[in-house]
C-alpha cells in the first residue's frame, strides 16, 4: 500500500448498517467490527497506533457476554497493568449495563498466581504462599552468595538476580541453565539459582517470575490439571501481545489447545522492551502457531494528522520483521514533521524551550499537551535546566528528575564530601555504596565518637584508634575512606574539579558497581553518571556547580503548577498521546543507540527504528524531530551525524528548518 494512502480521503469498506449491529458496536469502523465478531477460532489483530485498540478489547468481550458465547468464568483476558485490567472491566460492565462478575480479567501475574494457589502443592508450596517483592529478592539472594562464600565484587546480588529473572522469563528452571557460560560469579550462577528456588519453597515463597514458571510445569506435568484449564477457558484475550516473553507464550499456548479461541491483540511495530525480555517473535509466529488464523488489521488512524502519519509509516517500513500494515486516517493533512537542525546540544535545549513558549503563548496550547522525548535518561539534563531557567513548568514522566536518580544523587554526595568533610548527610550515604562491609554496629559507634569529641563523621572515621568498640577490620575500611577522601580533596588546588570527580567515582568503586550489574538499568545509570561528569565541566570550580545543583533542585520541589510539559524517554512514552511532540537529539549513536546496535546489530536496530515510529505516533497535531551538528557529550565535543531515521523520513511529507545561529 503507498504511503499516499495515508492523506487518502477515499471511502473505506462499507460497513454493516447500523441496524444489523449490536448498540455497542455501532460506533465501530469495518475493521474494528470484524474484530468484533471474529469470535471463534484464533485471531490476530494487528492494532495500529491509534486505531482504537481498547475500544475492540472492550467491545469483543462484552459482545462475547452479550451473545452468550461464553460466560464471564469462562473468559481469560490478559492485560499487561492492573490499570488496563481495571479501564476494560469498566468499560464493559457501563457497555452491558450490568456488573460482570467470574472473569478471570487482570494481568499475567495477577491471573497466574490466581490459578496457582488451588494447586500449588503441586510445585512445593502451599495455598497460602506469599509473593516476594524486589526487595526481599534482593536480600535472600545476598544471604546465598554470602553462604556460598561468593565476594560481592564478583558476584553483585542485584546481578544474579536479573540473570536469574531473565532464565525465568525464557521458562528455564534451574536444571536447564547447567550448561549456561555466563562467568559472573565464577560460572556459579546456575547453582545459585537452585539454591535461590530451593530457599523459597522452604520459605512458602515465590517471586514474580515464578508465578508464569510454576504455571507451566503444573500444566507440563499434570494432565489433569491443564484438560480442566482447557476445558474451563472457551476464549483467551491476551492486550499487548507484542510485549509478551517466552514463559508467558508458552502459558498461553498450553491453555488456549483445546478450544483454539486466542485472540491476540497488538502491534508489531511498537515492540520497543526486548530488553527487558519481550520476544517479537512470539507475534510474528501467530500464523505458524495457529494455523488458519484470521488476521485483522486496524489502520484507520483518530490520533494524528496525515503528514505525521505517513512519515511515521515511511520510517517503520524499513524494518523487516514486521507482518505489514499502513495506517491512514480521514483526518486533514495538517502540518508536515519538522526536522530541525541546531548548532548544539544547549541550542537545542533553547531552540525546543522557544518553541513551546511560544505554542503556549501565542496559540494557546496548554503545557500539558506538550512533550519532550528522548532516547536515553541523560538527555533530560538539557532540558530540565533550560526549563528551570526559563521558569516553564515541566514534569518527567515514568521515573525521577535528573538530579533525583539514585546514581546521581550517590555520585553528589561522594563529591559534596570531598569538597567539604562536614557533610554529614553524604557521608552516610556514600560509606556502603558500593558496600564496604560497615554494619550498623560500626555506624553507631562512630555516631558516639562524633558526638563526643564534636567532630564530622568522615574526621571522627579517620581518628578511631584500636581501643574504640569497633572490628579491626571496620577500623581499617573507615581510615581507607578518610585517607581517600583527604587525598581527593587534595587533588581539587591541581587537578580540573570535573577529572576529580571521575577520579573519586571510578576509584572509590561506585563506577565499577553499575559497570558489572548486567541489570537493564544499568547502562542507563552509567550514561547518567558520565552525563553528570560532562555539565560539570562547564562549571569554574565544584562549589559553582554544587551551588548550581542546589538552586536546581529548589527550583525543582517549588514546581506546583498542573499545566506542565511532560519530559520522558521513548520507552516510557508508550501508550500517551500529545498534540504537539519534540523528538531530540536524532543523531547516530544516540539514536538509534549506539549500544543497542553493538548488542543486537540487526534486530537491535529494528528496535531502535520502532523507538522512532512510536514516538512520531504519539503527535495528534505536530511532531518536531531535531538533531545538533556538535554535541558535548561525556566530557567532550563530537560531531555526530544526523540519525539514518531522518533520511528515512518521506521528503514530502517533512519540512527542513535550521536553527538561527546556523543561518
Amino acid at each position: 500500500m503507498p504511503l499516499s494512502v495515508a492523506l487518502s480521503s477515499a471511502s473505506p469498506p462499507a460497513a454493516p448498517s447500523e441496524d444489523e449491529a449490536p448498540a455497542y458496536g455501532r460506533a465501530l469502523n469495518p475493521a474494528q467490527r470484524s474484530a468484533m465478531e471474529a469470535l471463534d477460532g484464533p485471531v490476530l489483530v494487528l492494532a495500529g497506533a491509534g486505531t482504537g485498540k481498547t475500544r475492540v478489547l472492550v467491545t469483543r468481550l462484552a459482545h462475547l457476554i452479550a451473545t452468550g458465547k461464553a460466560t464471564p468464568g469462562q473468559i481469560l483476558a490478559v492485560t499487561f497493568t492492573n490499570k488496563a485490567a481495571g479501564e476494560i472491566r469498566e468499560r464493559v460492565q457501563k457497555l452491558l449495563g450490568r456488573p460482570v462478575d467470574g472473569w478471570y480479567l487482570g494481568t499475567f501475574h495477577a491471573l497466574a498466581a490466581r490459578l496457582l494457589r488451588p494447586h500449588a502443592e503441586r510445585v512445593g508450596l502451599t495455598s497460602r504462599f506469599t509473593i516476594l517483592d524486589a526487595d526481599d529478592q534482593l536480600r535472600l539472594m545476598k544471604q546465598i552468595l554470602t553462604e556460598a562464600n561468593l565476594d560481592e565484587k564478583a558476584a553483585p546480588p542485584r546481578a544474579v538476580l536479573a540473570t536469574v529473572e531473565r532464565w525465568k522469563d525464557k521458562g528455564l528452571r534451574p536444571e536447564d541453565t547447567l550448561r549456561d557460560r555466563t562467568r559472573l560469579a565464577g560460572g556459579r550462577v546456575p547453582e545459585m539459582y537452585a539454591t535461590y528456588q530451593e530457599r523459597l519453597r522452604a520459605l512458602n515463597a515465590c517471586d514474580f517470575g515464578d508465578l508464569l514458571l510454576h504455571q507451566v510445569r503444573l500444566l507440563r506435568e499434570n494432565p489433569a490439571i491443564l484438560s480442566d484449564h482447557q476445558t474451563r477457558f472457551h476464549y483467551i484475550l491476551v492486550d499487548e501481545y507484542q510485549d509478551t516473553n517466552v514463559v508467558q507464550y508458552l502459558w498461553l499456548r498450553l491453555l488456549a489447545q483445546k478450544h483454539k479461541n486466542l485472540c491476540c491483540v497488538g502491534d508489531e511495530d511498537q515492540s520497543i522492551y526486548g530488553w527487558r525480555g519481550a520476544e517479537i517473535g512470539n507475534i510474528l509466529k501467530f500464523e505458524r502457531d495457529f494455523p488458519g488464523a484470521q488476521v485483522i488489521r486496524l489502520e484507520q488512524n483518530y490520533r494524528s494528522t496525515g503528514h505525521i502519519l505517513a512519515a511515521a509509516s515511511g520510517v517503520i517500513a524499513q524494518n523487516t520483521l514486521r507482518i505489514g500494515k499502513t495506517l491512514w486516517t480521514k483526518a486533514d493533512p495538517g502540518e508536515h514533521v519538522e526536522v530541525r537542525t541546531f548548532w548544539d546540544g544547549e541550542d537545542e535545549a533553547r531552540g525546543v524551550a522557544q518553541s513551546i513558549e511560544e505554542l503556549h503563548r501565542n496559540h494557546g496550547a496548554p503545557l500539558g499537551s506538550v512533550a519532550v522525548m528522548v532516547r536515553a535518561g541523560f538527555q533530560t539534563r538539557a532540558f530540565e535546566e533550560r526549563f528551570i531557567a526559563l521558569g516553564l513548568p515541566y514534569r518527567v514522566l515514568v521515573g525521577a528528575r535528573f538530579y533525583e536518580r539514585q546514581e546521581v544523587r550517590d555520585a553528589l554526595a561522594y563529591i559534596r564530601l570531598v569538597f567539604s568533610a562536614t557533610d554529614d548527610l553524604a557521608f552516610e550515604r556514600i560509606v556502603n555504596r558500593p558496600k564496604r562491609g560497615i554494619g550498623p554496629t560500626a555506624l553507631t559507634h562512630l555516631h558516639v565518637l562524633a558526638r563526643a569529641k564534636g567532630l564530622p563523621l568522615m574526621e571522627a572515621a579517620g581518628v578511631l584508634t584500636p581501643e574504640d568498640a569497633i572490628t579491626p577490620k571496620a577500623r581499617k575500611t573507615f581510615a581507607a575512606l578518610h585517607q581517600d577522601v583527604a587525598r581527593w580533596r587534595g587533588l581539587l588546588g591541581t587537578t580540573p574539579h570535573a577529572d576529580v570527580a571521575k577520579l573519586v567515582l571510578e576509584e572509590s568503586g561506585y563506577m565499577g558497581l553499575w559497570q558489572t550489574d548486567p541489570s537493564p538499568e544499568a547502562p542507563a545509570r552509567l550514561d547518567n553518571l558520565k552525563e553528570l561528569l560532562g555539565a560539570m565541566a562547564a562549571f569554574e570550580n565544584l562549589g559553582a556547580f554544587l551551588e548550581h545543583v542546589s538552586l536546581v533542585m529548589e527550583a525543582t520541589e517549588n514546581h506546583d503548577a498542573q499545566d506542565q510539559v511532560s519530559l520522558m524517554t521513548l520507552h516510557g512514552a508508550k501508550g500517551l498521546e500529545f498534540d504537539y511532540v519534540f523528538l531530540p537529539g536524532w543523531e547516530e549513536e544516540i539514536f538509534p543507540s549506539r549500544r543497542a546496535l553493538l548488542e543486537n546489530d540487526l534486530k537491535g536496530l529494528e528496535e531502535e527504528r520502532r523507538l522512532a515510529y512510536v514516538g512520531l505516533t504519539r503527535a495528534r497535531r505536530k511532531a518536531s524531530v531535531s538533531h545538533a551538528q556538535s554535541r558535548f557529550l561525556y566530557g567532550s565535543w563530537i560531531t555526530p551525524l544526523p540519525s539514518r531515521f531522518i533520511g528515512e523520513l518521506p521528503p514530502e511529507h517533512v519540512r527542513f528548518r535550521k536553527s538561527g545561529r546556523l543561518g
